[in-house]
């Protein structure tokens, strides 16, 4: 760039959406500009770079390694100036805005629950938007402001991302109360003659960490129901004899069911917050954060 005092912040917020969308129709979109409008400032930003900037491609355009090199300093100028324009103090209990959140129906229940009353003794009027989480978007949408935060676990966690522990979640056998094999301690024979039912996310699927951990030992279970989320599971539990290894936060103060330690180790995992370097230092944003760690804590 040949001279600051002639650059206008609207083309680094320009150049900022093109690199992000790699198209000069969806960039214009998101500012709200014309596409002509968009392609002008493309123009200009070419001048001011003394670069091409962007190639056309067969889908949308390619970053030249000069737009690339710039990328990361111009999103970090324009978060600390967004950071300059909010105000110096955040009150919870006046603030309006939306909180998003991308999270998997476990999470809905073992974080969510707990966060948002957590949130609506003390900030009545923040609104928070729950969407189900897609691993392989994840990193796009917290990178655009699409979501604010979202529960991974470690092995699905981005690179270059903020990240905190909020627990170390650990398997319970549950079933209905009731149910035969509720009034024993079950060996690993006799679990594995049950009828069980899993949660795959990919769908379909009918292996998972319970049976690679049985693998191991030589015994294999039949898994005859696999669901794609958690949130029917407990209540086809109550009304047969069906079992499932489900995390332990999710069946947590549940009526009607019996839960147990599984008579064969089963690896645990950590859940996770994940968020961007935009929302870092935004004091709402740590705020929130905050009180999501402590509730989840609690």
């Amino acid at each position: 760039m040949r001279d600051i005092k002639k650059m206008d912040l609207n083309l680094l917020k320009a150049l900022d959406a093109l690199l992000d969308e790699r198209s000069v129709t969806r960039a214009a979109g998101r500012l709200g500009l014309t596409q002509p409008a968009m392609s002008g400032m493309l123009q200009r930003l070419r001048e001011s770079f003394a670069d091409p900037l962007f190639a056309r491609a067969q889908r949308g355009m390619v970053p030249t390694q000069r737009a690339l090199d710039l990328a990361l300093p111009i999103k970090q100028m324009l978060c600390e100036i967004d950071a300059l324009l909010q105000p110096p103090v955040f009150d919870p209990s006046t603030a309006r805005l939306t909180f998003r959140i991308a999270a998997t129906d476990y999470a809905l229940r073992a974080i969510a629950v707990p966060f948002i009353a957590a949130l609506k003794r003390q900030a009545p009027c923040i609104r928070v938007a729950l969407s189900p989480l897609e691993p392989r978007l994840v990193q796009g949408q917290l990178e655009r402001g699409d979501i604010d935060l979202a529960f991974l676990t470690a092995e699905n966690t981005p690179q270059d991302m903020h990240a905190r522990q909020l627990f170390q979640e650990h398997y319970v056998c549950v079933m209905r109360e009731g149910h035969a094999a509720a009034r024993r301690k079950l060996s690993v024979k006799q679990f594995c003659a049950l009828d069980h039912a899993l949660v795959s996310y990919e769908g379909g699927g009918f292996h998972g960490v319970v049976d690679e951990a049985l693998e191991k030992l030589g015994q294999r279970r039949d898994v005859t129901l696999s669901l794609k989320c958690f949130v029917v599971l407990p209540d086809i539990l109550r009304s047969s004899d069906m079992v499932a290894v489900l995390p332990s936060r999710l069946v947590a103060g549940m009526e009607g069911l019996s839960v147990s330690m599984p008579p064969v180790e089963v690896p645990g995992f950590g859940q996770l917050a994940v968020w961007h370097e935009r929302s870092h230092h935004d004091p709402a944003q740590r705020w929130l954060r905050e009180l999501l760690f402590a509730a989840t804590q609690a």
